[in-house]
């Protein structure tokens, strides 16, 4: 297991980080300049912006990401690579050949990582690894940065070894009682990720000090309200669902890591962070994901409870006389194979708008694009009002509940607040 010292070094890397300040440039999330051009000077985090890319585009290759380990552990040991890389063994040499050694040390590091969690990829990363490379023009500073890479990725490697996310998921039973979780029509899948509250954190020390108030009684009008609420919005022939609210509902379906992580590429670029700045963001903002990520499974599988679709059909059974069953009731989106509460969107989201404004500031336009819905193009004021959207657009795909919202949008802010904590002051 990853020891809280270890973990500490592996983020702080060879001083406090400092948060950065507030700006408030308009920027598309998806946009993607020629980032080979932009290694040095002021744009010289896209190095790691086209790591990330080539994370995000591996991610999308079917078949390329176990089942059984989830993406954001893939981020976060990535990024933690690159800014332990780029800041801490060596760095004296480094900072000597700002534009040289800490580009090929990010370069190796990012590389090492991805060729050890995705070896089938090897020759397109390994391409990409020479092209970096072949911008450091001072022999010294490349293989100087070259052997920084390598330890820093060696290093994140060896401390995961261990972490409890090759683990075999352990089967659920299917609850009997209201309330409970089972598996969800039309697929009937087992739960997934059974193991992953038991992966060691990366930062916190422990996910379980983070868990939601207890569900709210079955026979509340709390729990009433929020499954009328998805019962009407949520449903695939809903009615009283706005345009917008559809839209919505469509735009968020993909896997809500990548979003964040492409809203991150954009403003970095756009605001012309450098590459010990932009080694951080990405840090700051994956290493908390991966926690969330685990400390939503940690709810999620200490409660257990049903989502809409197995609510709504069998409101009957809920002693609650403001619900009514409807046994034909289908969703909108595809329900998740895992329990209701709380909402993983609504954990990732909240804890990278946390994260991020407290790097970029409060205020900043943003246009935001959608993997699953191209063509579209949804535009913000602030990083918290994309977590809004994000959160609430499960209500109308009605695979969760206000109240699966609520409970994940308190925890991705607790949890991201004590992952700053740690980071920002060791």
């Amino acid at each position: 297991m990853t020891s809280p010292v270890s973990r500490r070094d592996l983020l702080l890397a060879g001083g406090t980080i400092v948060a950065a300040s507030a700006v408030g440039a308009s920027t598309t999330a998806a946009a993607t300049p020629n980032l080979r051009t932009h290694h040095g000077g002021r744009s010289g985090g896209g190095v790691v912006v086209a790591w990330n890319q080539t994370l995000l585009r591996i991610l999308r290759t079917a078949g390329a990401q176990p089942a059984t380990v989830h993406p954001t552990r893939s981020f976060a040991i990535l990024h933690a690579a690159i800014h332990h890389a780029v800041t801490s063994s060596g760095r004296s040499y480094l900072l000597a050949h700002p534009a040289g050694a800490a580009v090929a040390a990010a370069a190796q590091a990012a590389h090492d990582v991805l060729v050890a969690l995705y070896p089938a990829q090897a020759a397109s990363l390994d391409r990409q690894l020479a092209a970096d490379l072949a911008t450091v023009e001072q022999r010294h500073a490349r293989e100087a940065g070259i052997g920084v890479g390598r330890l820093a990725a060696r290093r994140l490697l060896d401390l995961r070894r261990n972490d409890g996310s090759s683990a075999t998921p352990s089967p659920l039973p299917a609850g009997t009682e209201p309330g409970q979780y089972r598996p969800a029509p039309p697929g009937f899948l087992p739960a997934v990720f059974t193991h992953w509250a038991h992966v060691t954190p990366f930062v916190v020390d422990r996910v379980d000090r983070f868990l939601p108030e207890a569900y709210p009684e079955l026979s509340s009008r709390r729990y009433a309200a929020a499954t009328n609420e998805v019962k009407r919005l949520g449903q695939d022939t809903s009615t009283s669902r706005t345009g917008d609210q559809t839209e919505q509902a469509h735009f968020w379906a993909a896997p809500i890591w990548n979003y964040w992580n492409e809203i991150t590429q954009t403003v970095v670029l756009a605001e012309g962070k450098d590459l010990a700045e932009t080694a951080r963001i990405f840090a700051h903002l994956n290493l908390a994901l991966a926690d969330a990520v685990i400390a939503f499974y940690d709810a999620k599988y200490h409660y257990r409870v049903w989502r809409p679709i197995t609510a709504i059909r069998l409101a009957g059974d809920d002693t609650n006389p403001a619900t009514e069953a409807d046994p034909a009731w289908n969703s909108l989106g595809t329900t998740p194979p895992d329990p209701a509460y709380p909402g993983a969107h609504s954990v990732i989201s909240q804890t990278s708008a946390t994260v991020l404004t407290a790097e970029f500031g409060r205020g900043h336009r943003l246009a935001v694009t959608s993997e699953v819905l191209p063509g579209v193009t949804r535009h913000f004021a602030t990083f918290q009002a994309v977590a809004d959207e994000a959160g609430l657009s499960r209500i109308y795909a009605g695979v969760h509940t206000r109240l699966d919202h609520y409970a994940g949008r308190k925890l991705g802010h607790d949890l991201a607040r004590a992952t700053l904590s740690r980071t920002t002051t060791g």
